[in-house]
């Protein structure tokens, strides 16, 4: 018997229902999706769906403000998307959850460009007006502010545009100095000299968030302090302590040696005579680095290197024999600073890891240096400036020498630099070599930075406050207090905060939020008054940072101060102490009033922060510290962090390596909604990856959700919920089958959304498109939508028109559960079906039919799924050698275990059946061999039955290729 061909079926065609629709198979979503933003635009559906959701409990989520300079990254992609989903998740929970995005407009990056565009034209920019360069900078801010904002809207994110947040608006910048004058009125600023990371490039402080580190290969060195005097030890006179150190600039202001008070030390002597004092462990590494035949000294004896034992005799001086002791400096030659004798100090952070159990140090250039110093009366001396000389005046590479050059260059620390030089002409270098490990650098400049001692101003974390916390204690309950989300957030911020140094808040630029602070000239300390910190508010609120200036102080002060008695402070402050104070101008100033909590509320007003992991020192803990410092908590509820995104062999993204994807080029090629679906289907809670092949498994899946939607336009083309819908206790069992898998996906959705796992939610939402519709539901009951009609049943049999009413129910929740993700594509779908209904994004999570307990349902169809796949598997070698064309040609014949054969899953009519798993007949019966292992057998043969016309199925009542089955006779009769 032959196949039959579609042709001969011709006469039947305008007979049965085929699936009509609009909705392309193609996408083409780079050439729609303007389109249909400018419609939202036009609408002005952002405000329709704050009207819509007015009165509603609230959802806010703040906009950590990315920097306003250059275009979107796929890092700001990714950002903005899952940023996007939060707000429209919640908002289809029903609850009112506005987006207002922002930016930080401040700070060294902006200026830095500023600067970079001065020196392509050879010109200083010391020597501009500050009010002009301000100016410049804030131009430049507005650019890139405008130039991001529409490539951010273009990624479907639905927010108030039109009127951002940015740090640089005067009101914002009153509300930064507003939040600073607290710290301030409340005692908990001061200013003093301690060493903070310094940039030579761009002379200025800089925050731990505004380093990176790299590796470098640095000039490691060890030099020889002779010992003048050891009262505890006298037979270390004229020896020399060794110290070993990698930033050989650090040796023109060494001002003391540390030593461990639990080392053991020894004295070795060279061919020469000459003694060192080095820690025992550190011996054999220190004659390594300096090539020096060395014996270890005992009394009147001395003992080879090698032998390498301890406790020899006299020799050996536990660290504590140093205390008293000291050493003079290798350029005492040249009086002043450095003829002062240098003394032994206790140091517990002394170790015997590396070098030689002896540290020289510089409380200019160190944090265990300064506090060790300052704790035995020994203050810096602030001898490196800003741009990394040595002073004009300082003895040593100084002003004078030729020679001076920035601490960072390598060259001036190199073996053959000057410093090595001249240790070398004094005869106190012992070795020079290169030495690799990881440095910290700006991130802006990419230069290396330094530890520098310069007076600035800090906010104490272990200093009382009002409520008899500390800063630190209060952050470390609000951080209890907070939900962290991946959970491993919590430990990490923690350990941050628990350790963390006082924070380091000003800056010595010129764009960004000043000090407006006055200090009295006589006592140092700076005026606490609310009626001047009220003028100055008000004159940031009128003019901005420009406020702030010499020819106000009079006015600012007012009458009852002597401008002549105070200083003005120039500073300006860390650009995360204004991202810190962000919470503060934008939930809290009524600007606006969609994010305004009810009156009376108390606590975080923020429902959640979302940012990279990197955050965890930058935003979310200057934005906790600024917080707890001012109102005793944590500015958000929770907090939750993603990854970063790296290429496809999981390397970090760089345009070096040309391996970075550009957002707005894929946009440009595929269209947003594939970004979109990126960005929400990876688990971005980790790093992840995008590449060429990652996007082409993310269209295809992209492709089948589509299609779903479009099966279902056309299937429901010309339904009446009123004139065809079912009620679900008299819909068939597999009808109410697919609406409890619905029931079961909307439950498993919302849960996603409470865990913001929308890794999950994609998934789930695909796998059910995918497998229990199109390849099950839709697959199954396509007989019955396309042939369950005719003039004898002109709305079709009551199967189909339960069919209909769940395609219905389907498309009502399938469209909304997809708009948060695909939200052009789900726009296109709703208006195709409702040209005239409004936007898909003003909808609510759908409302599902009521159903009864499903559990022993699903399960029987589950058992009965797993058979199915079963036949399938069996009909597919047949098919695959073209014995047979189409499932519908094949007949099978079930052979089940006794206790399988009354499954209920199978328990079913002949005709039902055969619909079910899609072939021309099947029958079910027992082994005829009870000894056979398997519990399953499956026999295929080709059906010898004629082919229906209409239907296309091969049953017994057809008489020949073509002819019409019963079913399909009474629909056309």
């Amino acid at each position: 018997m032959t196949e039959q061909s579609p042709s001969a079926a011709a006469d039947y065609k305008d007979t049965v229902f085929l699936p009509q629709t609009d909705f392309p198979m193609k996408a083409g979503l780079a050439q729609k999706e303007p389109a249909i933003l400018a419609r939202w635009q036009d609408a002005d559906l952002y405000r329709q769906l704050r009207d819509a959701r007015k009165g509603r409990e609230k959802f806010i989520l703040h906009d950590g403000p990315p920097y306003a300079n250059g275009d979107m990254h796929i890092g700001h992609a990714l950002n903005h998307i899952l940023k996007d989903m939060v707000c429209r998740t919640q908002s289809l929970l029903g609850k009112d959850a506005p987006y207002v995005p922002g930016w930080d407009c401040h700070g060294l990056p902006i200026e830095w460009k500023i600067e970079e565009q001065y020196r392509k034209k050879k010109l200083n920019k010391d020597e501009v007006d500050p009010v002009a360069f301000r100016a410049e900078c804030r131009a430049y801010a507005q650019h890139w502010v405008d130039t991001q904002r529409e490539q951010l809207k273009r990624l479907g994110i639905l927010g108030d545009w039109d009127n951002p947040y940015l740090t640089m608006d005067f009101a914002a910048e009153a509300t930064i100095v507003q939040e600073l004058m607290k710290f301030a009125e409340s005692g908990q600023l001061y200013r003093g000299a301690k060493p903070v990371m310094w940039s030579p490039v761009e002379k200025t402080a800089l925050a731990e968030a505004e380093v990176e580190y790299q590796d470098v290969t640095s000039t490691q060195i060890d030099v020889a302090f002779e010992i003048v005097d050891a009262p505890n030890a006298p037979e270390l006179v004229g020896a020399y302590a060794v110290i070993w150190t990698t930033t050989p600039w650090t040796i023109p202001v060494n001002q003391a040696l540390a030593y461990g008070p639990d080392v053991y030390y020894h004295l070795l002597r060279d061919e020469d005579g000459n003694r060192y004092l080095v820690a025992f462990d550190l011996i054999e590494q220190f004659r390594s680095r300096t090539g020096l035949e060395l014996r270890v000294l005992s009394g009147e004896a001395s003992h080879s290197v090698a032998a390498n034992v301890r406790n020899i005799g006299d020799n050996e001086i536990l660290g504590t024999a140093l205390a008293g002791a000291t050493a003079r400096h290798p350029m005492h030659a040249l009086g002043g600073f450095f003829a002062k004798p240098r003394p032994f100090l206790p140091g517990d952070f002394v170790t015997t890891d590396a070098g030689t159990g002896l540290v020289h140090m510089s409380p200019d250039h160190g944090e265990d240096d300064f506090d060790l110093c300052k704790a035995h009366g020994i203050e810096p001396v602030f001898a490196v400036e800003g741009d990394g000389r040595y002073r004009d005046d300082w003895a040593w590479l100084g002003g004078a020498d030729e020679r001076r050059m920035s601490v960072i260059n390598p060259k001036f620390n190199a073996p053959d630099g000057p410093i090595c030089e001249d240790l070398r002409a004094a005869g106190a270098l012992l070795s020079a070599g290169a030495f690799q490990h990881s440095y910290p650098h700006s991130w802006r400049s990419k230069a290396r930075v330094i530890f520098r001692c310069t007076p600035q101003w800090f906010i104490p974390m272990d200093a009382p406050l009002t409520t008899g916390k500390t800063l630190r204690s209060t952050a470390m309950q609000a951080i209890s207090d907070t939900r962290w989300v991946p959970a491993k957030g919590e430990n990490r911020i923690r350990s941050m905060v628990e350790g963390r140094p006082d924070w380091v808040i000003s800056r010595q630029r010129a764009w960004g939020v000043p000090i407006t602070l006055f200090v009295n000239r006589k006592t140092g300390q700076y005026l606490r008054d609310p009626a001047v910190n009220a003028r100055i508010v008000a004159a940031i609120r009128e003019s901005g940072v420009d406020g702030w200036n010499e020819a106000a102080v009079p006015a600012l002060l007012g009458p009852d101060y002597d401008p002549a008695d105070y200083e003005r402070v120039t500073d300006i402050l860390d650009v995360w102490f204004d991202s810190g104070c962000t919470h503060a101008f934008v939930l809290e100033s009524g600007k606006w009033p969609d994010l305004l909590r009810p009156e009376g509320y108390v606590g975080p007003k923020a429902d959640l922060y979302l940012e990279g992991s990197d955050q965890h020192r930058g935003w979310f803990q200057s934005s906790l510290m600024e917080s707890c410092g001012t109102r005793g908590h944590a500015p958000y509820k929770a907090v939750l962090t993603h990854g970063f995104t790296m290429d496809a062999k999981g390397m970090k993204m760089s345009k070096s390596l040309g391996n970075t994807i550009d957002p707005l080029t894929l946009i440009k090629d595929s269209g947003a909604d594939i970004l979109r679906l990126w960005a929400l289907s990876v688990d971005f809670t980790e790093d992840h990856r995008i590449g060429k092949e990652i996007l082409a498994g993310v269209s295809d899946q992209y492709r089948k959700l589509r299609n779903t939607f479009r099966y279902l336009l056309g299937a429901l083309a010309g339904f009446s919920e009123k004139d065809e819908g079912v009620r679900v206790e008299d819909m068939p069992e597999l009808e109410r089958y697919v609406l409890h898998l619905l029931a079961d996906m909307d439950a498993k959705l919302k849960q996603a959304v409470e865990d913001f796992d929308y890794n999950t939610y994609v998934r789930t939402l695909a796998d059910f498109a995918n497998n229990d519709l199109s390849a099950f539901f839709f697959d199954i009951r396509k007989d019955c939508l396309y042939c369950d009609i005719g003039p004898a049943a002109p709305q079709g049999t009551d199967k189909r028109r339960a069919y209909r009413t769940v395609l219905h129910v389907l498309f009502e929740a399938l469209v909304r559960y997809a708009a948060p993700v695909l939200v052009f594509t789900a726009e296109e779908v709703w208006s195709t079906r409702y040209p005239d209904a409004g936007s898909v994004h003003l909808l609510e999570w759908p409302e599902l039919p009521p159903l009864g307990d499903g559990n022993e349902l699903i399960q029987r169809w589950a058992r009965f799924r797993d058979l199915k796949d079963s036949v399938t598997g069996a009909i597919e070698p047949f098919r695959r050698d073209k014995v047979i064309h189409s499932s519908l040609e094949a007949e099978v014949t079930i052979r089940l275990k006794d206790a399988l054969a009354a499954d209920s899953a199978i328990n079913l009519g002949t005709a039902e059946l055969e619909e079910l798993l899609i072939v021309s007949a099947a029958s079910v019966a027992g082994f005829t061999d009870d000894d056979v292992a398997e519990t399953r057998q499956i026999e295929v043969t080709r059906t010898e039955h004629h082919k229906c016309g209409r239907c296309w199925r091969h049953l017994p009542e057809v008489t020949e290729d073509g002819a019409l089955c019963g079913r399909c006779s009474e629909m056309l009769a």
